[in-house]
């Protein structure tokens, strides 16, 4: 047996650790090992008839992964497999015909419709979590994944249905015993989220189930060259509360041992374990390369030596278990399935190009819906609150209503250590400007808490845990310091409904402070770059200007059934711009919905967050000095925009300014301006001007920020221009 900590070394198997399979469960272990690599040689002829159009095998890992296909339980258990893991998903229950459907790109194709391509293995019956190419990314989905499982378990009430929000549309099911299966290359082990996810799972004792699947080679970078020492085992070994094996991952029956001892020290509570495997790779990396570029004619034959399926063969004649003609008659049934399989699927109807858009967002729950556009309720307390208090109500408000909402992120708790939790005198934290504030002493730590200093951690985590139907509100610290999370938000957040073709979803709500104007905010902590993340579907972008706004906008983002980024501008967190009254626990602000903040008819300005206030200290000015009539739209909402309201003042005024703190080349406003001069030409009588900041950071001295973002008397200089023109 494996200690706390240790590394067991299984380079055979004895009768004893056979006896823990039937001999029916050998001859079906066999099977599927066979199976899968019958699988992947169907795919590499019909890659060479060009009937698919990518190859990539799971050869030499068989015995490992059926082994862990066996020791771990479908639709109970949840699984974030890598592109190399054909052999457990057939163990699982996943057919042959399902993973040839994807490999052909069929419309019928389980997986993704015809979006990912094969060997990217999802099934939502069987609990198989739809990956991506990226490497390590899932092991962050897996921790989540984890932890929503054990707060489930233990507050099973969150699980149930409600109508009126995500709710109604994201189905719960947990089990208090249940394991989390991840597994990587040796390759990937060199990933910083891997390590990240080792962090968290340590820390917390989760239930994770790590399996290594060391074939030596990244591609073409041999191990030594990836793993200091060459050996990932020997690295991590001091990680407490793990259960480590290191194994020869070829040897089946070793590895359903280590497998079901794994497994078993995950379900018992006691943390998470690593499995790792010593495979072969006896293919090349796929069927883009070759590997006989790389690897020396005498590795590649010792390899051969070493195949799984020949020691799996061997090993069952050796002890009776099958014949030589059992055998045959074996292989025999699986080549018919498979080519019967492979028959079906090269039959198969194609994707309808009209299916593109779908499942890009919420085909459910839109944040455009009616019934995010209510009214606020007059009530007996009017005074007035800044952005900053009405989030933090706004927050309050909805974890009282939804036992499903989590909050995380740097220093977001108010404490993190107990005795300075209940000391009464201490007032807290609650985040770097004070938004969380008390939401941890009022709802536990289960519920709001901080997370490691990574960025990657938070987002991917949250995405393990939006996938199981938490709802986790997020914070990011700084805007400036989003780009760690940048993978996780591009590769994962705004795919995964759209590449599982709406299988899965992960609607989690990001809250980033963002911007300048802060007088020494300087370079890291003035940042915009919100024109970055409105390029990428599957993925809301809101930035309220005011209290009210802000409010509204994130009991819908929260509502919602899409992944949202919430921008909160720094600036206007407490200023008196801006502030408004309590409007009850139910007023929501739709998005795509933008306000006309000042009525005008001689010209248009279409901006958002700082920058608005700014825009209409010029609007009265000039109004004032020169009788100019502006009509100030705020968007509110970048992703979607509100296009007719757009569309509707420019056809009033003729005249248009786009403005935003962000730098003005291959900014926000270039998008808007380029389809006002493409589809309202001719309701223009000017050219449409766009003012933004200087093409550059923000720099330190206030005198130097000042000129490098756009101040009133920029916007004030550019409407006089305009509106002579």
């Amino acid at each position: 047996m494996a200690r706390n900590g240790a590394v067991v070394h299984r380079e055979t198997a004895d009768l004893v650790q056979a006896g823990a399979l039937t001999p029916e469960q050998l001859v079906e272990f066999y099977r599927l090992m066979y199976l899968s690599r019958r699988t992947d040689d169907r795919e590499i002829v019909l890659k060479r008839q060009q009937k698919i159009f990518f190859q990539i095998s799971c050869a030499g890992h068989e015995a490992l992964l059926v082994a862990a296909g066996m020791a771990l339980r479908p639709g109970y258990d949840w699984f974030f497999p890598y592109y190399r893991d054909r052999a457990i998903c057939l163990a699982l229950g996943n057919t042959v015909e399902e993973q040839l459907l994807q490999a052909v790109g069929a419309a019928d194709d389980t997986a993704s419709g015809g979006r990912q391509m094969p060997s990217h293995w999802s099934s939502s019956r069987l609990n198989i979590v739809t990956p991506s190419s990226s490497t390590a990314t899932q092991c962050l989905h897996a921790i989540g994944c984890a932890e929503a499982g054990r707060y489930f378990s233990r507050h099973p009430e969150a699980a149930a249905k409600h109508t009126g929000d995500y709710r109604e549309f994201k189905d719960v099911t947990f089990h208090g015993d249940e394991v989390v299966y991840v597994s990587i290359g040796e390759g990937s082990t060199s990933q910083g989220e891997f390590w990240e996810s080792l962090n968290t799972a340590s820390n917390g004792k989760l239930p994770v189930l790590y399996v290594v699947e060391d074939n030596g080679y990244a591609i073409s970078t041999p191990v030594e060259a990836n793993t200091p020492g060459g050996n990932i085992s020997r690295l991590i070994a001091n990680f407490p509360n793990f259960h480590f094996a290191e194994i020869d991952g070829t040897d089946p029956i070793a590895c359903y041992a280590a497998m079901v001892e794994a497994a078993d020290y995950c379900r018992s509570g006691k943390g998470p374990a690593l499995v790792h495997g010593h495979v072969i790779r006896p293919y090349s990396h796929s069927m883009s390369e070759d590997e006989r570029d790389y690897r020396a004619p005498g590795e590649i034959e010792a390899d051969a030596l070493r195949d799984p399926i020949s020691k799996m063969q061997m090993w069952l004649l050796r002890e009776g278990i099958l014949d030589a003609a059992g055998i045959n008659a074996l292989e025999r049934q699986v080549d018919e399935e498979v080519n019967r399989a492979s028959d079906r699927a090269i039959a198969a109807k194609f994707p309808e190009v009209s299916s593109i858009l779908r499942h890009q967002y919420s085909e459910d729950l839109r944040c455009t819906d009616e019934r995010f556009d209510t009214q606020p309720v007059p009530s007996a307390d009017t005074n007035e609150r800044t952005m900053a208090d009405l989030i933090n109500t706004c927050l309050k408000d909805e974890m009282r209503r939804d036992d499903r909402i989590v909050v995380f992120g740097e220093d977001v708790a108010d404490a993190t250590r107990s005795d300075a939790l209940k000391d009464e005198k201490l007032k807290g934290k609650g985040g770097v400007f004070k938004l969380t504030s008390g939401l941890q002493r009022e709802f536990g730590s289960e519920r709001c808490w901080n997370s490691p200093l990574a960025e990657a951690n938070i987002v991917g985590r949250a995405i393990g845990m939006a996938v199981r139907g938490l709802k986790p509100v997020v914070e990011i610290q700084f805007f400036d310091y989003i780009w760690p999370a940048m993978h996780q938000m591009r590769n994962e957040l705004a795919l995964i409904r759209w590449r599982s073709n709406g299988d899965f979803s992960c609607p989690i709500v990001m809250r980033v402070p963002i911007g300048g104007y802060l007088t020494g905010g300087s370079i890291y902590h003035s940042q915009s770059g919100e024109s970055i993340f409105t390029h990428t579907p599957g993925v809301r972008v809101v930035m309220p200007s005011n209290a009210l706004d802000a409010m509204g906008l994130l009991r819908t983002a929260i509502r919602c059934d899409d992944p949202v980024l919430f921008l909160e501008h720094k600036r206007l967190y407490r200023e008196t711009f801006g502030r408004a009254a309590y409007p009850g626990s139910e007023y929501m602000v739709p998005f795509g919905k933008a306000k006309i903040v000042r009525p005008g008819k001689d010209l248009t300005v279409i901006t958002y967050g700082a920058v608005v206030p700014r825009a209409l200290q010029a609007a009265q000015k000039i109004h004032r000095d020169k009788g100019i009539d502006v009509e100030l739209i705020d968007l509110r909402s970048l992703s979607p925009y509100d296009w007719e309201a757009i569309a509707t003042s420019v056809r009033k005024t003729s005249r248009v300014i786009i403005a935003h703190e962000d730098m003005l080349s291959w900014g926000y406003g270039a998008e808007i301006a380029a389809r006002i001069g493409d589809e309202l030409f001719h309701d223009l009588d000017a050219p449409v001007r766009r003012v933004a900041a200087m093409d550059s950071f923000v720099a330190y001295q206030p005198l130097l920020e000042d000129a490098i973002l756009p101040q009133p008397e920029d916007l004030y200089r550019a409407i006089a221009e305009l509106a002579a023109f």
